[in-house]
């Protein structure tokens, strides 16, 4: 299994000359440790993932600082560019960074990301296909393949397309259960071999990553951090009708209100915890067909945590490279 490391959280508190500090740093982690790619998202009007809206930017930033390590868009939303854009933007950093792109593309699914094409969302599925013809398209003789995937929240049309079309699968846990995850990787191989497209495809699962020395070092790092990740996800420090609610008490309840997904990351949707509760929850995933994981490590941890987290994420990966699979 390969390990790569992806970024996703807005750290807004860090002043704007450091904010691509823990990126850069991380990515010349990745580049050094082993690690497959670093994977950097498109995202747009949100605290988390704010600091990402283009890829194709801070993948040539991750392009120049490293040597070895795949540079890899986790995702670009495919309806808000012009395809023969995107393809031209990758075209670039496969060259440039000597064939070490790699595009998951998105569909889409937040009606306010579609300010930017306003048109774009109904028709944001046929969109999606047409990137992927034209970054295949773009390829020149000579040129290095640009590896492809399309982004899904555990969608099985989204699963049966990316194998219709020969391309790999990035998803998460978000909205699906491991179990859910098992399943859909069947339906994903089965088109996969259906579209006689080469090897048997590609799935890379995204985790929320911390690995410490002891569980309960951990959550005490953590749980401050994940919790208000998840609080900002779900939008729940906003009451729904504009209605005035103390803030405390709307603190406690959307805290409440977390715990379930709080507690699924904490046990087997996550690799946060120690570093043989990650390698159980790593081989599990292993055994149901997960070929990489992106392990998101900047979910609004403090940056020298995330950087300290990273030793042990590599002693993880030690561990997984001596066993056999």
């Amino acid at each position: 299994m390969d390990f790569s490391v992806f970024y996703f959280a807005d750290d807004s508190n860090r002043q704007a000359a450091q904010r691509y500090d823990l990126l850069l740093q991380g990515a010349r982690f990745a580049d050094t440790h082993g690690f497959t790619a670093v994977w950097t998202p498109e995202r747009h009007f949100h605290r988390f993932g704010g600091n990402y809206p283009n890829p194709a930017v801070t993948g040539a930033a991750v392009a120049a600082v490293t040597e070895r390590v795949a540079v890899r868009a986790g995702s670009v939303v495919a309806p808000l560019h012009n395809p023969e854009q995107i393809a031209r933007d990758w075209w670039l950093i496969n060259a440039s960074s000597n064939g070490r792109a790699g595009v998951s593309l998105a569909s889409g699914w937040n009606r306010g990301d579609f300010v930017l094409n306003p048109t774009g969302f109904e028709d944001r599925v046929r969109s999606t296909t047409e990137a992927v013809h034209a970054l295949r398209k773009m390829r020149q003789d000579g040129d290095p393949e640009i590896p492809l995937w399309l982004s899904s929240g555990g969608s099985p049309e989204t699963f049966a397309a990316a194998g219709s079309l020969g391309v790999g699968v990035l998803t998460h846990l978000a909205s699906q259960s491991p179990a859910v995850l098992a399943q859909r990787i069947q339906e994903y191989r089965r088109a996969f071999r259906d579209s006689g497209s080469p090897g048997l495809g590609h799935v890379t699962l995204m985790l929320h990553t911390y690995v410490g020395q002891r569980k309960s070092e951990v959550e005490q790092e953590i749980r401050g951090p994940l919790e208000e990740y998840l609080m900002s996800a779900m939008n729940l420090m906003r009451p729904a009708d504009g209605s005035r609610v103390d803030a405390r008490s709307q603190l406690r309840l959307a805290r409440l209100a977390v715990q379930p997904a709080y507690e699924k990351y904490m046990h087997d949707c996550s690799l946060i915890g120690t570093v043989d509760h990650a390698l159980s929850v790593a081989e599990d995933f292993s055994r149901i067909g997960v070929d990489e994981i992106a392990c998101l490590i900047d979910f609004g941890l403090p940056a020298e945590a995330v950087l300290s987290g990273l030793q042990n994420l590599d002693v993880l990966l030690q561990e997984m490279q001596r066993k056999p699979m």
